[in-house]
């Protein structure tokens, strides 16, 4: 797909470059915000932290906790 294609694509789905429109909501583990992105577009409400740095961060809170 070239560069133009991908313009093309985003157009026909509404999206037009302004990120403030798009859903946002807090990392589980840091808190911070995370805006959708079109990776998670099939299970972004299952997404839940917003790097593998947080995934790992959490897993290591949930196996201390289990102590």
């Amino acid at each position: 797909m070239s560069r133009h294609d991908h313009k093309a694509t985003d157009r026909a789905s509404g999206f037009r470059g302004n990120k403030a429109q798009l859903p946002s909501k807090p990392c589980t583990v840091c808190g911070r915000p995370m805006v959708w992105r079109k990776a998670w577009a099939k299970n972004w409400d299952e997404v839940k932290v917003c790097s593998d740095a947080c995934r790992a961060q959490g897993a290591r809170d949930r196996r201390a906790a289990a102590r």
